[in-house]
């Protein structure tokens, strides 16, 4: 309940905590059916989801005709918050226990959630920060007081927090490639910490049209070196994905691998129109990296397409030898068999993407409503 004006709400954080928990909750999404096609609270089973428009909800004398048990708790939620509340008060008045979700499908997908890692050697404390509505993923590595923070959101608040927590200072912020899914928040919080913003030089364009972008970044390459307290990362250009997409490596234990491989597929190499040449590419980088990378090396990317890729712990990781067991085309030997995985399992990619690639490298410029509005739904940067 929202203190003080009596509207039954639940934030986007207790909503998970309760899912997350096992209590029985069911979500009644109040959006236009299209709507649901670009995301929805879907770590609930699908026999607890519903969907109807909050005008016939409340236009209908029995909500009971939408399937909905009325001895289980109702999240309602809609685009930003507002619509929902109505609908939520009207199924309370009907005998419901119904919250609205605050912030609505808005907040669902900017809440990211801190998981603790084990930390590798030379740092003391590893954190993955997960979207739940986005299904990307983001890394906060501190050793000595000090932190770096990879591919961050726009709304990194809970970053800081954690930094700050730990008694730390940022010390330097990298994107593992320019992102197509969501608005990077890694040069605002550069900027802010006056702290480096590492980028590889080809992900500072717009690839569509080879556009210079205007981020004020530092070069990474393969085999330089970030220093993080006593600690260090080292990174590796694995393009193919994005002609700039780097992972960045602690070790023979883990590695960071952006949008280059997932823990059930890799990434796509079509969202430029170059599809055939990083489709080469993104082969070669894989030849390399299976070569290179030892069986007990944790694998921990920047995105998954569902939640079979979480772990019990609530952790997307997976091991090389994992990888070797689980994800096709990790393991595909031949190239011209690769390529072919690649082209039959290819979709169109959202319009979009090619705005957020344009924000990303500050070439475009949007204001907070039209910048949720782009990245809203789930991820597609997985190939499959």
């Amino acid at each position: 309940m929202s203190e003080g004006t009596g509207i039954p709400e639940i934030s986007p954080e207790e909503l998970l905590r309760d899912i997350e928990s096992g209590s029985s909750i069911q979500i009644l999404d109040v959006r236009t059916p299209e709507r649901l096609e670009s995301g929805t609270i879907d770590i609930v089973p699908r026999d607890r989801f519903f969907n109807a428009p909050g005008s016939l909800v409340m236009a209908t004398p029995d909500p009971l005709a939408f399937g909905l048990d009325p001895e289980t708790p109702v999240a309602v939620v809609c685009n930003t918050g507002r619509s929902s509340v109505p609908v939520a008060m009207f199924l309370k008045e009907m005998g419901f226990e119904a919250q609205s979700v605050r912030g609505g499908m808005a907040a669902w997908m900017s809440l990211a959630v801190e998981r603790e890692l084990p930390a590798p050697s030379g740092f003391d404390l590893f954190y993955q920060f997960n979207r739940i509505g986005k299904g990307s993923v983001g890394y906060v590595l501190i050793s000595d007081g000090e932190a770096l923070v990879v591919d961050p959101p726009r709304k990194f608040h809970a970053y800081l927090q954690c930094i700050e927590r730990a008694g730390a200072k940022v010390v330097g912020v990298a994107d593992t490639h320019c992102h197509a899914d969501y608005i990077s928040g890694a040069p605002a919080l550069a900027e802010r910490c006056s702290a480096p913003y590492y980028l590889h030089d080809m992900d500072n364009l717009y690839p569509y049209d080879g556009t210079p972008g205007k981020l004020d970044n530092t070069h990474v390459e393969s085999g330089t070196e970030i220093r993080v307290g006593r600690g260090a990362v080292r990174a590796r250009h694995n393009p193919g994905h994005t002609e700039g997409s780097v992972s960045f490596e602690v070790r023979d234990e883990a590695a960071l691998t952006g949008d280059f491989i997932f823990v059930n597929s890799i990434g796509r190499p079509d969202l430029a129109g170059k599809t055939e040449e990083w489709t080469k590419d993104l082969w070669s980088s894989l030849v390399t990296a299976r070569a290179d990378w030892p069986d007990s090396l944790s694998i921990m990317p920047a995105h998954y397409a569902s939640h079979d890729e979480i772990g019990n712990d609530k952790t997307v990781r997976a091991t090389v030898s994992e990888l070797k067991q689980r994800n096709k085309a990790f393991n595909i030997q031949d190239e011209n068999e690769f390529a072919e995985w690649i082209m039959t399992r290819l979709t169109t990619p959202p319009a979009m993407y090619r705005t957020i690639k344009g924000v990303n490298v500050q070439l475009i410029d949007v204001d907070e409503a039209q910048a949720d509005e782009l990245e809203h739904g789930k991820n597609q940067c997985a190939v499959g």
